[in-house]
């Protein structure tokens, strides 16, 4: 199964220095890009800083191996007045093949918050995209 043709927020290749003392990518690894990638979503959206408050639902399917090529895809799901709930998908691909296989999914929460940390509204126009 492949991944829709989307554009990713995020592409890495997976290195050595990633893995975990089998060789698997680190869980954590993976959770710092697709957090990375939902908050790039997050401040494009509410155009400005907004922070992680929350993550849900994520279940490592797969492993990733050093050289896979990792991409992170985010869809906006919800936006509240200053929150907004973003789909996050993780796919691998082998260096050497074309085939991507998702390797986790979850959900991240974002807040926007103002130059004092203090959650702010999302402008009406922003909603609209």
């Amino acid at each position: 199964m492949a991944a829709v043709k989307r554009d990713p927020v995020i592409r890495v290749t997976a290195m050595p220095a990633d893995t975990n003392a089998y060789g698997d990518i680190f869980g954590g690894w993976l959770l710092s890009l697709m957090d990375s990638g939902a908050g790039l979503l997050a401040a494009r959206h509410s155009r400005g800083r907004a922070v992680t408050i929350a993550l849900d639902g994520m279940k490592f399917h797969l492993p990733v191996k050093v050289g896979d090529e990792v991409s992170v895809y985010a869809e906006m799901k919800r936006v509240g007045r200053s929150s907004m709930s973003i789909g996050i998908e993780a796919w691998r691909r082998h260096r050497t093949e074309d085939e991507e296989v998702k390797v986790t999914e979850a959900t991240f929460t974002f807040v926007a918050i103002d130059d004092a940390g203090r959650p702010r509204p999302i402008d009406q126009e922003s909603e609209q995209e």
